[in-house]
């Protein structure tokens, strides 16, 4: 029963996390790398609450996951101090916010491959498969 619930719950979240990821990619916006990084880390969760019902199958996917989560992190990071700066009244077109908008543009460009990266591989069906969903 508890197997069960396990399975089904990490279906869905492995379902939502590829929605995310989607959505992401499409949008690129702070909101939906914020909503990627939350699917990241509730799947993940739960990967580490049922551990014992996904035996020898989760070390790769957190490593994977992990990537995409350092690159969404640091794209959130610089959000994050693009708004505080906007909020503090430092003008858009200045050093700083111009600096930060290049480097985001920059990392999301490598956020963007891994996105391809997991579509080429097919890693939702893949990752479903080996836990058994």
């Amino acid at each position: 029963m508890m197997q069960q619930y396990a399975r089904e719950r990490a279906s869905t979240l492995l379902r939502r996390l590829a929605f995310r990821m989607n959505r992401a990619a499409r949008f690129r916006d702070a909101d939906s790398i914020h909503d990627l990084r939350v699917a990241i880390r509730r799947f993940e969760q739960c990967l580490q609450i049922f551990h014992q019902f996904f035996p020898g199958h989760t070390k790769k996917i957190h490593r994977r996951l992990g990537r995409i989560m350092e690159l969404s992190g640091e794209i959130r990071n610089r959000d994050i101090a693009l708004d505080l700066m906007k909020q503090a009244g430092v003008k858009a077109n200045s050093a700083l916010p111009t600096q930060l908008l290049r480097e985001r543009k920059e990392i999301q460009g490598k956020l963007m491959a891994s996105f391809d990266r997991w579509g080429e591989r097919d890693l939702s069906r893949k990752w479903g498969s080996r836990l058994g969903l």
